[in-house]
């Protein structure tokens, strides 16, 4: 407090007005009080007052909601901010909503006062077009409460949210029921490594299944992460996974009716790749990790890999070309060859359709033998999801800019966006590309062909990125070492798109 305030609390009239404010705003912010305060940062973690400190620019954080649950109630005690801190400040200068659970209340639980809170969030980020951030460690709806459906909910505000502006959520601790669903409705989720979440907590499970489970068991990060793909990337701590927080959003304008920030300083012009020919050998047996190929290609230091434990065989980044924020997928040929499976599918579904909203151009670099076959992929729905993957691209309204750096077979070209006059800005190949309906060696046997025609389609095969551009299916065939210089071009051809009004993308059909 100023010192022109404090002297503000000897006036006569004002006095002890302002001094209630005073203790009303400290009880607020005390939390649940010194001990558990203490308690809760001895674990290794920020109070959720520190968290959103370290989420906005220093000075700049304003809440809104600190007087929910200042009233005493029937058993006589407030109940501080309701178990949610919750306002708006800057981030990189740019204002941005969040909400962070509050663990040292009554466990962070949802009571009528924040569930309120939560709504108004969701509501003035749709009003005032802004991001918004929540961070989650509480027990879900309060036991307590009077569910007085007089109001929307803070789900609903999401859904409505959606692709309108950026959304984030952090988990940083066990979070459970009604919360824990604010994550799979954001578009970027981070677990730290003491988070968990689940629908039920382990109590609620072993009453009503009767399976024993802990926590981490339940919806750790190695379910969530690895396993499920609910939660994107997984960091170290509350503040490694606040940083990550904060350059996500670097990458995305404020909201759909914006386009994002172009870096005009760094690593921003042409470059040859002259390391990518001892990476991806023209042979397309062997391996190589595409990761390794987009650090070479992306602005210096830009590439953020979103879920790399999930889906390996599919890399799906955020990165910067020339200074233009892209979203990027590709195959990557260590992980089964680069086959797209389900999980794969699964995730380049919902990268693009969240990059597509925000208007990043997509890169797609293609290299796989096709989508997973066999009994495991059947079941697992392997068709559905690559037909999902591929009405995603198919709806896309950004420049889109294909690569085909060594094969492509089947409808894994397809749903990498190698068909021809799809609304490609630019469509490419490396020289030594192999394509065709399905591998000739493995495609010959099943269709018993005769050495002759198996030679023949080989050959063809072998040839395929010149055959191809000779009927304009490719518009150009280049020395790997232009791939960044010919995808710069690329997005200088596309121009005119940023210039135009933008604004929510409107989508049509059902997903299948």
């Amino acid at each position: 407090m100023t010192t022109e305030h404090t002297e503000g609390l000897e006036h006569p009239e004002w006095g002890p007005i302002l001094q209630g404010l005073q203790q009303r705003r400290e009880a607020a912010e005390a939390m649940g009080g010194e001990d558990k305060v203490q308690r809760h940062r001895a674990g290794g973690k920020l109070d959720a007052r520190q968290r959103l400190e370290h989420l906005f620019d220093a000075g700049t954080f304003v809440e809104l909601g600190a007087f929910v649950g200042g009233m005493a109630g029937e058993d006589g005690a407030a109940i501080p901010a309701d178990a949610l801190v919750a306002g708006f400040g800057k981030v990189d200068g740019r204002p941005v909503l969040a909400g962070a659970e509050d663990f040292t209340v009554l466990g962070g639980s949802i009571g009528d006062g924040a569930a309120d809170k939560r709504y108004r969030l969701t509501q003035l980020a749709a009003q005032e077009r802004v991001p918004l951030v929540f961070m989650l460690e509480g027990a879900g709806h309060r036991l307590t409460n009077s569910h007085a459906g007089r109001r929307p909910n803070d789900l609903q505000g999401l859904a409505d949210l959606s692709g309108q502006v950026p959304m984030v959520c952090l988990v940083m601790g066990a979070a459970a029921g009604h919360g824990a669903l604010t994550a799979p409705m954001s578009d970027f989720v981070v677990m730290t490594e003491a988070a968990s979440m689940f629908a039920a907590g382990p109590p609620l499970v072993k009453a009503a299944t009767g399976e024993a489970v802990s926590k981490e068991q339940l919806g750790g990060p190695q379910v969530h992460v690895a396993a499920s793909g609910v939660a994107h990337n997984l960091a170290a701590d509350d503040e490694a996974a606040i940083a990550l927080a904060r350059r996500y959003l670097s990458y995305f304008p404020s909201n759909a009716w914006e386009r994002p920030a172009r870096k005009t300083e760094g690593d921003v012009g042409e470059r040859s790749l002259d390391g990518i020919l001892d990476l991806v050998s023209p042979n397309s047996r062997k391996p190589y990790r595409m990761r390794k190929v987009l650090q070479l290609l992306a602005d210096e230091g830009s590439l953020l890999e979103i879920q790399p434990k999930f889906g390996a065989s599919v890399v799906v980044a955020l990165a910067r070309l020339g200074g233009r924020s892209v979203g990027i997928v590709a195959n990557d040929p260590s992980v089964m060859a680069g086959t797209i499976d389900a999980d794969g599918a699964d995730k380049a579904t919902h990268f693009m359709d969240v990059a597509g909203a925000f208007h990043l151009p997509m890169i797609f670099l293609a290299d796989n033998p096709g989508v997973m076959s066999g009994t495991r992929a059947e079941q697992s729905g392997a068709l559905r999801h690559a037909a999902r993957m591929f009405v995603a691209q198919r709806r896309l309204q950004v420049p889109k800019l294909h690569v085909t750096l060594r094969k492509a077979f089947g409808f894994g070209s397809s749903i990498m966006a190698m068909n021809p006059f799809d609304g490609q800005t630019l469509s490419l190949a490396f020289p030594a590309v192999t394509l065709g309906s399905s591998p000739a060696a493995s495609g010959a046997d099943s269709a018993k062909l005769d050495e002759a025609t198996r030679a023949r389609i080989e050959a063809e095969q072998a040839g395929g990125s010149y055959q191809l551009a000779d009927r304009m299916v490719y518009d150009d065939v280049i020395d790997p070492r232009e791939l960044r210089n010919a995808l710069l071009r690329g997005l200088e051809l596309g121009e005119g798109r940023f210039a135009e009004a933008c604004g929510p993308r409107r989508v049509a059909g059902i997903t299948p």
